[in-house]
């Protein structure tokens, strides 16, 4: 077999074979096959696209190009969630307690943010002592007592696709839903949990921007999962403005304590209801939808979610204190108010404009190898569909810098569009697709 004859043949828009694709997967991840070859294949796929056959054995040869991790250990059905990253989407650190407070077993293995979404490892990192680096061990023992564990992916969990993503990084070959679901689906495929329910971000915080790329891409994730005997369901979810009204790791962890007691957004408290009332039926957890939001919403009216959250910042090493009082988190030197010029409504809110805001004063990375500042970040003070008079405060800027702080609020101010007519409320849940389908809300 040849490298020329696989880039020929994909050239030519002929369907990849299953040897064919375990060659090249085997082949660049070993280093043998090199990166012109690799970014020649890479490119073919992009412009003629893969079938659904070819989606499925090039997720099913990136997946063992590593290590796995065997649940068979812990009681109980298994449920993991994924999302695709929005700006200040701190969903994962509310809705496991909830669920785990719920007797649900929740598993997690998590990235670090790049650009102006944020990792939810990086925001853990804002809590001292917190370890997100566990051997398998003392993953699986952690889950087993607390049944919740947050933690980082093992450095051998599908390496192929580390480095191909690297490669399709900078060859503009990103954009493509057959590599993207096979990206994300060896990753969640590697830890094998039952269920997987995964949030598909829509809009311009999110990668994918418009509803129909993020239908095709939902429906191709519940596909393979379902070819490798996994429950999927994808939900697709608004990131036209950022989730909850705080953007950087030490204020969204602090915004995830508020919500876990209750006093969250209510945007992020419903989707945080709307994910879990479907990890609890794929869990088998509840019967019902209405039984599932009682169960999560008790999880926090009386207190056991943000109990549980406790206990796994305290099994994974983290300093308590800074849970149980937030000021103790990460500050800022500087924190400045942002104001509007206009009245109305607000009518958008750039989300990738507010997350780029975030990146500008330190609370993201620009590359791999970036240091960020946890204390910085954006706090949003209006939201779409609500009231402005000239003046008001619309949000502040967390920063250490205040020089580079006064140009934040400018580009924040520019992430705002204020109209003088009404402008309802944006819908968080667009839609939902599982194995019977799509269903729009």
């Amino acid at each position: 077999m040849r490298m020329y004859d696989i880039i020929q043949k994909k050239r030519d828009r002929k369907e990849l074979s299953e040897a064919e694709i375990s060659y090249f997967i085997e082949g660049y991840t070993s280093g043998e096959i090199p990166d012109y070859q690799a970014s020649a294949l890479l490119m073919a796929i992009y412009i003629n696209k893969m079938s659904r056959k070819e989606t499925e054995h090039l997720t099913k040869a990136m997946l063992e190009s590593g290590d796995t991790v065997d649940l068979s250990g812990v009681n109980g059905r298994k449920v993991d969630k994924h999302s695709t990253g929005g700006v200040g989407d701190k969903t994962t650190l509310i809705l496991g307690p909830m669920v785990a407070a719920c007797g649900l077993p929740f598993s997690k293995m998590s990235g670090r943010g790049l650009g102006h979404t944020g990792g939810t490892l990086d925001k853990l990192d804002s809590i001292e002592g917190f370890r997100t680096q566990l051997t398998e061990e003392e993953f699986l023992a952690i889950i087993n007592k607390t049944k919740l564990c947050i933690c980082s992916q093992s450095g051998n969990i599908a390496p192929a696709d580390k480095k191909i993503y690297a490669l399709r990084d900078v060859t503009a070959t990103v954009d493509n839903i057959s590599l993207i679901a096979a990206s994300v689906m060896s990753k969640k495929l590697s830890l094998k949990s039952d269920a997987i329910v995964i949030d598909v971000k829509v809009g311009s915080g999110a990668f994918m921007k418009n509803l129909d790329d993020a239908y095709e891409l939902s429906n191709e994730m519940v596909r393979i999962g379902q070819s490798f005997d996994r429950e999927t369901v994808c939900y697709l979810t608004d990131m036209d403005q950022p989730l909850g009204n705080t953007v950087g790791n030490a204020l969204e962890v602090a915004e995830s304590v508020e919500t876990l007691k209750n006093n969250g957004p209510k945007d992020l408290t419903e989707l945080c209801l709307v994910l879990g009332e479907e990890l609890l039926l794929l869990g088998n957890a509840a019967k019902t939808k209405e039984e599932a939001r009682a169960k999560l919403l008790d999880t926090l009216e009386s207190g056991a979610a943000y109990r549980k959250f406790l206990e796994m910042v305290e099994s994974q090493g983290g300093n308590i204190e800074q849970i149980e009082d937030i000021s103790k988190l990460p500050k800022a030197k500087h924190v400045l108010e942002v104001r509007s010029d206009a009245f109305g409504h607000v009518e958008a809110i750039e989300a990738e404009e507010v997350g780029k805001t975030a990146l500008m004063v330190g609370a993201g990375r620009e590359t791999k190898e970036s240091e960020i500042d946890l204390s910085a970040g954006v706090v949003i003070s209006k939201k779409i569909g609500d009231a402005v008079a000239a003046g008001d405060i619309i949000g502040y800027i967390h920063c250490n810098d205040e020089e580079v702080g006064k140009a934040a609020c400018e580009k924040l101010k520019l992430a705002y569009s204020i109209s003088k007519h009404f402008v309802p409320k944006r819908k968080l849940i667009l839609g939902k697709v599982d194995r019977d389908g799509i269903k729009t809300y």
